[in-house]
């Protein structure tokens, strides 16, 4: 029987090889799936990541003091951490289509509802809702993806479905000021919303329903995600580089502009130019660990390349333009350029059958490993009253987050190494 990979089906699977599915009506099927996906993450993304681009307008309409408005833009991403591991588990039960449509569908009104909110407080409880009902995007994409696509492709495809993420937030930064501007600010809002209803009825037309285990031959690793040390520490040491992420995606353009005395519009290019690269070093180095069959080890080398630019960063703070303006972009990439694989992994190590678990559980704990990354390294800076020093701290933490990952390299290669025809099967330690 063919598989979406052109691969003979092996006797047995280890974990993370998810096993090819009757359903699947052609080779090209799975870029279907992945094209649904992508759709799904950007509209999230836009959700997230796109409302500060509404910030000064939103400010205005509901009179709101600056605190107020870190409310409003954080709210989405509360509502987002607080429901990724339901999301996840739903997924691994009832699959993904159901999940993904009905998740944001879902979001799709409660945006509808935000933009005709009466003052702050029902507009934070909208899109606290909003942001609850599109995390199923999150989970639930990534399992699609995980299962119609084989070991050999795919931390390719998680590569695109996480480039998804900075694309998503581009499209919305750009598009969501001018569509207030000429329309208004519900416009913008109706404009959010047809994003995510437009990827729940993809969802809904174009998915395959999950196939399930039935023709599944697999190791079976005994543990669920939730009592699963070496996903927890994974997701742990993920949390640590996303602290560099928030940090530089948050401070680059101050740091430029008000220290450096650049002018806010090329200030700003930079910060382009860090999400742009971040989104295609996530598609490259996906692509790079599907040739070698790990994904840890590339994580960690990642690591000790963030860790070296930040320092460099740090180094060259007062340094001519040319030569801190890359290392500050190569840091930013760096900060990005990995979390593709960290997903692709969890979920391998997990299997097939809690893939959706897996990838909530990585998602929620990076959520709070981060949430006060920002907060933090501006602290350091006012407190320090130096950039670089506060930049060399943030170097600390990609150097842990390696060492830390140092045990799960050799858990991967127990986990997912090809069985021997001739030997039984069995499971792994746990």
């Amino acid at each position: 029987m063919p598989t979406h990979g052109g691969e003979r089906p092996e006797q047995a699977h280890s974990p993370g090889e998810f096993a090819p599915s009757s359903r699947e009506s052609g080779h090209r099927y799975r870029w279907v799936i992945l094209s649904v996906g992508v759709l799904a993450q950007a509209a999230l993304a836009a959700l997230q990541h796109g409302l500060p681009a509404l910030g000064p307008i939103l400010r205005t309409r509901f009179d709101l003091t600056l605190p107020e408005i870190g409310l409003v833009l954080a709210s989405s991403n509360w509502g987002i951490m607080s429901t990724l591991l339901l999301w996840g588990a739903l997924a691994d039960r009832w699959g993904e289509r159901l999940v993904i449509a009905a998740g944001l569908g879902g979001s799709a009104v409660a945006i509808i509802a935000a933009s005709q909110a009466a003052d702050v407080t029902e507009l934070v409880l909208w899109l606290i809702l909003a942001g609850a009902l599109g995390s199923a995007a999150s989970a639930a994409s990534g399992r699609a993806v995980m299962h119609w696509f084989s070991r050999r492709e795919r931390g390719f495809a998680l590569g695109i479905r996480q480039m998804a993420i900075p694309l998503g937030s581009a499209v919305a930064a750009l598009s969501l000021p001018l569509i207030a501007a000429a329309a208004g600010l519900d416009a913008a809002l109706f404009a959010l919303a047809g994003a995510a209803g437009l990827g729940a009825v993809c969802a809904a037309l174009l998915l395959s329903s999950s196939p399930g285990a039935s023709g599944e031959i697999s190791l079976v690793v005994p543990l669920s995600p939730l009592r699963d040390g070496v996903l927890w520490r994974l997701a742990f040491c993920s949390g640590l580089l996303v602290c560099s992420q928030v940090a530089m995606n948050g401070f680059v353009v101050l740091l430029l502009n008000e220290y450096r005395g650049i002018a806010l519009g090329p200030a700003a290019l930079v910060l382009a130019a860090i999400n742009l690269g971040g989104g295609a070093a996530r598609v490259l180095v996906g692509r790079l660990s599907d040739r070698s069959g790990r994904r840890l080890p590339p994580i960690r080398k990642q690591a000790l390349w963030l860790a070296s630019a930040l320092m460099a960063s740090a180094l060259l703070i007062d340094a001519p333009l040319p030569l801190l303006i890359p290392a500050l972009v190569a840091a930013g990439v760096f900060a990005l350029s990995w979390n593709g694989l960290a997903m692709t992994a969890a979920a391998e190590m997990a299997g097939q059958a809690r893939a959706g678990l897996a990838i909530g559980l990585q998602g929620t704990v990076i959520r709070v490993v981060s949430a006060g990354a920002g907060v933090a390294f501006g602290f350091a800076v006012e407190q320090t009253g130096s950039w670089a020093l506060a930049i060399l701290l943030l170097g600390l933490l990609p150097l842990i987050s390696y060492s830390l990952m140092a045990p799960l390299s050799g858990e991967e290669e127990r986990r997912l190494l090809p069985l021997d025809p001739a030997r039984p099967a069995t499971s792994p330690p746990a």
